[in-house]
């Protein structure tokens, strides 16, 4: 039985959050008021018919979108109380991101894609830190090869290792299995369980697989921009039942 490291203090939390596009009759409310908590060193999946709000939100936690109203915490700092260089600034060091298309930049190396977010801050990875991700991700033998030389589920493992060699606050993945084969999406899972339960890392995963939620400690589950549920390690027929009855 996994035991993640889960501390006091969430790691990540929202207040009344809010985001509406335009204005009057027309208007849309893609996020309705959310009250959210993610333990650190725990593993969240978000869950949700389309159009229930799930992308939204994790740009809202990543300050990749401002709220309407309402406020983001990262390790109890307000995103919503910082200007645009003061953003950039916290999701480059507190922030990991893992997209379903990888981003990697196809001139440059596996290693030099995963040190890139260092890099650009002006800074080296602490010592042991990019052994230790090669290796919990089996890259060590892939680190001198561009992506095009890469299969699809390495692409990926690369794209965890640059979301985690800066040793960010919360890792955001959205849709990360949704480009992989079967076996390959299941090998991205067991990597992200690793960096929540070995390295201690919070990860917030949106998805729509049943399979890959029921890997996280906990899902929730959005209908019309709000909370609808909460399914603690929840199997994945217990996810269907409830994904019926948010729609």
């Amino acid at each position: 039985m996994r035991t993640p490291v889960v501390r006091s203090a969430p790691a990540l939390r929202t207040e009344g959050l809010v985001k509406r596009y335009g204005e009057g009759p027309t208007a849309v409310t893609a996020v309705a008021g959310v009250d959210l908590a993610f333990p650190a060193g725990g593993f969240t999946a978000v869950m949700g018919p389309s159009g229930s709000g799930k992308s939204t939100l994790l740009h809202l936690l990543a300050g990749l979108e401002r709220p309407t109203s309402g406020r983001v915490f990262i390790e109890g700092r307000d995103l919503t109380g910082l200007d645009d260089r003061g953003l950039t600034r916290l999701r480059r060091d507190r922030i990991g991101f893992v997209f379903q298309s990888f981003n990697l930049l196809p001139a440059l190396t596996a290693e030099q894609n995963i040190l890139l977010p260092l890099r650009l801050a002006g800074r080296t990875p602490a010592p042991g830190a990019l052994k230790t991700l090669v290796t919990t991700l089996g890259l060590g033998e892939r680190l001198r090869h561009r992506p095009s030389a890469l299969s699809g589920g390495q692409r990926q493992r690369v794209a965890i290792a640059r979301a985690l060699i800066t040793e960010p606050a919360v890792v955001l993945a959205d849709e990360p299995t949704g480009a992989l084969d079967v076996a390959a999406g299941r090998e991205l899972l067991d990597h992200l369980r690793t960096a929540c339960d070995e390295l201690g890392r919070t990860i917030v995963m949106v998805t729509h697989d049943p399979l890959a939620a029921a890997r996280a400690d906990r899902v929730l589950l959005l209908a019309d921009g709000a909370l609808h549920g909460v399914l603690p390690r929840p199997a994945p027929h217990e996810i269907l039942s409830a994904m019926e009855g948010a729609r």
